[in-house]
């Protein structure tokens, strides 16, 4: 006990403003660490490495255990290693959301007016299909892409390009087409490709669930929402309940109203667009049979 307490002057004594800064970096980086994992498997995983760490550290500071302190040495490196291999999908998704914060893209402004109506009209038209699916109890998942970075995604389903129609969204989704079992993907108001294969969300949030109505449309709906900023609509199969995935947070029980709205605040670019969008008037409901 002595040691350690002559040990912590030594270290206080020496202590300058380039410490400071070095105990910074290193809380920025494990802040930053336990933001890409949260609400995953890995972050309870952590937490315990993180406890056994500094018990094994006060361990072998407070008592002499020559032994016990040569084993941890000996095993050390050989944990070091193991951790990207334990982290590795935590560890991809967290670089991955780390890239699409990077991107940009050139907005077009002398469209700008135009462009601002043709995402009205696709909020609109995807609410209506929605609201007939959840109606009828066909599951669908549609991701609306925002800052692009979906190409990899949509390159892995059919190809479709065609305008945003609540009639062919309806068609796509119908029971047992060739196209219903998968992803619609949305980017600049068209309807890029369909039965796109998204990747499943390994969020700890679906898992403390005890509704089973949470499917593989959720967790891929979780998954893409934590790769990207994209924002995608479920419709359960089962209940026909309407949720919405973004940046990893799944909104569930929505009616129409509230999807347009969530969708409209969220699709916006700035301000201005969402006080433009308020103005607009909805039409109503209308029936595809």
């Amino acid at each position: 006990m002595q040691e350690f307490l002559n040990n912590l002057v030594f270290i206080l004594e020496r202590f300058t403003w380039s410490s400071v800064l070095d105990i910074l970096l290193v809380t920025i980086f494990f802040s930053l660490l336990l933001y890409l994992l949260r609400d995953t498997d890995a972050q309870t995983l952590l937490r315990g490495v993180f406890l056994i760490v500094i018990l094994v550290f006060l361990l072998t500071s407070l008592v002499n255990l020559p032994a016990f302190s040569w084993l941890v040495q000996t095993v050390s490196p050989a944990l070091i290693l193991a951790v990207p291999v334990i982290f590795a999908p935590e560890i991809r998704r967290g670089l991955e959301r780390m890239g699409s914060m990077g991107e940009f893209r050139l907005w077009r402004s002398r469209k700008g007016s135009r462009t601002m109506l043709e995402l009205e009209e696709t909020l609109v038209s995807v609410t209506k299909a929605v609201v007939q699916l959840s109606e009828r109890r066909h599951g669908a998942l549609i991701v609306l892409s925002r800052r692009g970075g979906l190409e990899r995604y949509y390159k892995n389903g059919v190809m479709v390009d065609s305008e945003v129609t609540p009639q062919m969204l309806l068609q796509i989704f119908y029971p047992n087409t060739p196209l219903h079992d998968g992803a619609v993907i949305i980017s600049d108001n068209r309807i890029k490709a369909a039965a796109c294969v998204m990747p499943l969300s390994s969020s700890g949030v679906l898992n403390s669930t005890a509704d089973r109505s949470l499917g593989l449309r959720h967790r891929a709906a979780m998954g893409i929402s934590e790769v990207s900023d994209a924002l995608a609509v479920v419709v359960s199969e089962e209940t026909g309940t309407i949720s919405i995935a973004h940046r990893g947070k799944l909104i569930r029980r929505l009616d129409g109203e509230r999807l347009l709205n969530s969708m409209r605040a969220i699709m916006a670019t700035d301000r201005q667009d969402r006080l433009s969008k308020k103005n607009l008037v909805e039409e109503p409901m209308e029936d595809t049979e």
